[in-house]
């Protein structure tokens, strides 16, 4: 199961990355008969997770949950602080979400939040604070001994080393075909 906001929901569409990793799985496993859940909603930030982790995940008896959030916690605090998440709200926040699903039974993998827009590290107004935010996640998943995909490192070297124009739209698209 993948949990998470928009990016999650998007990633059930053809060319979403849920969709991706359920044809990967189903080639190499398909004896396994795998089943890949995409549970986003479009503006969720980790208190939104809170409020239906019962529901949508541990309702449902996943054996693994991929938590992919961050970037509304820290986008929509931008232009408004109010709507944004405090760092001290987002890791308790989520280290809850990840004690509810571990105690109903499934495995966690924690991933970093990515980039907001394509332009290179440093170039985005937000970067500083989603790397305040990748290392809070990667900080929980040390703590609580999680695996952790680190796709805000993984976004921020492909685009240094891929986008040298600085291209704003599409460029991230291929990351995931490679």
């Amino acid at each position: 199961m993948f949990l998470g906001d928009s990016i999650t929901a998007g990633g059930v569409k053809p060319d979403g990355y849920v969709t991706k990793i359920k044809e990967a799985l189903d080639k190499k496993h398909a004896d396994l008969k795998i089943e890949c859940i995409g549970a986003g909603i479009g503006g969720n930030k980790v208190p939104n997770l809170q409020g239906r982790v019962e529901k949508d995940v541990v309702a449902k008896k996943p054996t693994i949950v991929v938590i992919y959030i961050g970037i509304n916690d820290v986008w929509h605090g931008e232009k408004d602080p109010t709507r944004g998440t405090s760092p001290e709200v987002f890791t308790a926040g989520l280290k809850e979400v990840v004690d509810k699903i571990r105690d109903g039974g499934a495995r966690v993998i924690l991933c970093t939040p990515t980039v907001i827009g394509e332009k290179k590290a440093g170039a985005n107004s937000l970067d500083a604070k989603l790397d305040r935010y990748a290392d809070l996640s990667r900080g929980l998943a040390k703590e609580l001994d999680l695996p952790l995909c680190d796709l805000r490192k993984a976004f921020v070297d492909h685009i240094a080393a891929n986008n040298p124009t600085d291209a704003e739209k599409g460029f991230s698209r291929a990351i995931a075909s490679t």
